[in-house]
């Protein structure tokens, strides 16, 4: 995580860092959770924008829990869960998908859409066998 504002939410606000290896038990450990796939924020500059956002996100929706995913997994995981546009926030119910936010949005805009997709209902997937997939 090379950018400053990435390594604030590690460093200052204790979001782990996730990969293959504790994705799984991380959801399991949550009820609600917001992952934060980054790409490159060289190339993306809106990932600084939603990294200043997220934290602000997690005081106004006290349960949910982030954590940022590793670069060097997050293509892999992308196609987990569906999205094709960088940077996003994927929510979960534990293990379960609830949907995702690409990109930065209005203040207003997520805080209509977060409540509507906490209340998805939502979609089984396989992460432990991502852990065998781990490099």
């Amino acid at each position: 995580m090379s950018h400053p504002l990435i390594g604030r939410l590690l460093n200052d606000f204790g979001y782990p860092l996730l990969d293959q290896t504790n994705l799984a038990e991380f959801l399991a450990e949550n009820e609600f959770s917001v992952l934060f796939f980054t790409d490159d924020p060289a190339r993306n500059k809106e990932t600084p924008d939603v990294a200043v956002v997220l934290p602000e996100l997690v005081a106004q929706f006290p349960q949910l829990k982030a954590a940022v995913i590793d670069r060097s997994c997050e293509k892999q995981l992308q196609g987990t869960f569906g999205f094709a546009v960088w940077p996003a926030l994927v929510f979960m119910k534990g293990q379960d998908y609830l949907g995702n936010i690409i990109r930065i949005q209005n203040w207003d805009d997520y805080c209509h859409m977060i409540p509507e997709i906490l209340q998805r209902k939502p979609q089984s997937l396989d992460l432990n066998s991502l852990q065998g997939e781990a490099s």
